[in-house]
């Protein structure tokens, strides 16, 4: 339940090359979210990318702190906040979260930042959803 496994890590550059030119995106900081409807069958209901860019942090220690804080927080609200609403609309999705933020922020911080993220992102996908029923 509260497992980050490899299943669950976007790596096919096919895949994020395809959400990066048509992929939805949405802003809430200090997050960007692209997000986009699996193409293909995945081995895991989400697949996500976590990024921090190294135009804004030089060093690979500050990068790393962030990505690996942003992943604990992904971590411990994507059962309740992101598959479980997501189950009913039986659908795949690859997730692209990057950080924009220019300052390092501490893990509460990014925590409740992340449960706000996740929620959008429920609204977006179900709204997509009833578009696309219609």
């Amino acid at each position: 339940m509260y497992t980050f496994k490899k299943e669950e890590k976007l790596c096919n550059k096919r895949l994020i090359d395809e959400l990066f030119r048509s992929g939805s995106s949405f802003l809430c900081y200090p997050y960007r979210v692209m997000w986009m409807p699996a193409p293909q069958p995945l081995p895991a209901q989400v697949q996500v990318v976590i990024t921090a860019a190294k135009k804004r942090f030089k060093r690979a220690v500050d990068r790393n702190l962030i990505k690996r804080r942003t992943r604990e927080a992904y971590r411990l609200h994507k059962q309740e906040l992101l598959y479980t609403p997501l189950a009913a609309n039986a659908g795949q999705l690859i997730l692209s979260v990057a950080y924009i933020g220019k300052e390092i922020n501490d893990m509460a911080f990014m925590d409740k930042k992340m449960i706000r993220l996740m929620g959008q992102l429920c609204e977006q996908v179900n709204a997509s959803h009833a578009k696309a029923d219609q």
